[in-house]
């Protein structure tokens, strides 16, 4: 009992000497041990590094789960350590209503039939998704936590401790001061070295962690570097899954011949990728040559036979292909991308589609794979 009462005691009167002295540093009424130059930059790149860490943290999180309510429930179920349900992700919601709607509207059905396809690849694009947002917590939030609630508590604990030490010793250099009697100072001189020593050992740990910093650049580098993969090998995903659905699409748009509703496509289903759209000019620009007398519309009856079409005398222009193209049927012509042909429109044709000629090989070819020169 009377031990404890001691510590107790001799605790509070640590902590008294602590405020003393930090309260009269701040007053400037007392002096201050001050950290060499390299130390302070060493805790200067440390408090940088943390507070960057942080922010890359929370907007990574809000990157990969935009909804603030379901990244709460993920961090209270991190910290009851219990796994976290699994959520069905936006482009597999919208692939379930797409699949649903066919279904009511008709399988069998264009639109039906249209629907199926886009759910299918919306399906796709939400799995992709789920497994990069796998990847990327594993690879490269989890890192940054572990630096936040592990190596960064250790450091700011020694730096707390460092800096009582640093007014332990500056206390006891203010007590030799004001010392008058030979053994007083002769006390406060044996304090004096004591508090030195462990203020030198506190300083020397703090300084290993600290430098210990290069090593989490290095990690936190090869962090960056893998989820860069993650999300190269993500966005190549999407676009090849687009790509394949946008030839899925373009093959069957014959169905949409003859429909006096529009005339145009609709934007989301044969809108050329972006890297198209600064170069790919409007379909209007291929001039639409007048029927004429005794030529068979062959192209609006669904039919068409290559060695029966003639170019138009006017109206014919290159084009530059923009993707590999696969024909559907005798009908199409198969493109490479980057290679020239002739391209020209003939009455009654579906707008999404031209008449290509390579060479004696000719047949149809969708506009949203050309880029159209002038």
């Amino acid at each position: 009992m009377d031990f404890n009462v001691k510590k107790l005691a001799s605790d509070a009167g640590v902590f008294f000497s602590r405020a003393m002295q930090f309260t009269e540093e701040k007053l400037g009424q007392a002096e201050k041990t001050e950290l060499d130059a390299h130390f302070e930059n060493l805790l200067a790149r440390a408090d940088c590094t943390k507070n960057w860490t942080e922010k890359i943290l929370r907007q990574t999180e809000v990157l990969l789960q935009p909804n603030p309510s379901a990244r709460v429930e993920e961090f209270l179920y991190e910290k009851l350590d219990r796994k976290v349900p699994s959520r069905v992700t936006n482009g597999e919601l919208l692939a379930q209503y797409m699949t649903e709607a066919a279904n009511d509207f008709g399988p069998g059905t264009p639109y039906g039939k249209t629907l199926i396809k886009v759910g299918e690849t919306q399906r796709r694009l939400g799995a992709a998704e789920r497994d990069f947002i796998h990847s990327a917590s594993i690879n490269f939030l989890t890192p940054l936590r572990n630096f936040l609630e592990g190596d960064w508590r250790t450091i700011s604990k020694e730096r707390r401790i460092l800096q009582n030490r640093r007014l332990d010793l500056d206390a006891c250099k203010a007590r030799l001061k004001k010392a008058k009697a030979a053994e007083a100072k002769a006390a406060a001189e044996h304090e004096l070295r004591l508090t030195q020593t462990e203020f030198d050992r506190q300083a020397e740990v703090t300084r290993l962690l600290l430098e210990g910093i290069s090593s989490t650049h290095v990690n936190h580098l090869r962090c960056l570097h893998e989820f860069v993969e993650s999300q190269t090998n993500y966005y190549a995903q999407c676009y090849q899954y687009m790509l394949d659905l946008q030839k899925q699409l373009g093959r069957f748009s014959g169905t949409f011949v003859g429909n006096t509703e529009s005339t145009s496509p609709p934007p989301a289903a044969t809108s050329p990728p972006a890297v198209a759209t600064a170069t790919l000019p409007a379909v209007p620009t291929i001039p639409v040559v007048p029927t004429i007398v005794g030529v068979p519309n062959t192209v609006a009856e669904g039919v068409l036979n290559p060695n029966e079409v003639k170019p138009p005398a006017s109206g014919t222009r290159k084009a530059r292909v923009l993707y590999d193209y696969e024909a559907a049927d005798s009908t199409e012509l198969a493109l490479l991308a980057d290679e020239m042909i002739t391209v020209y429109s003939l009455p009654g044709m579906d707008p999404d589609w031209l008449i290509g000629e390579r060479g004696n090989q000719k047949g149809k070819v969708p506009v949203t794979y050309l880029e159209l020169l002038s």
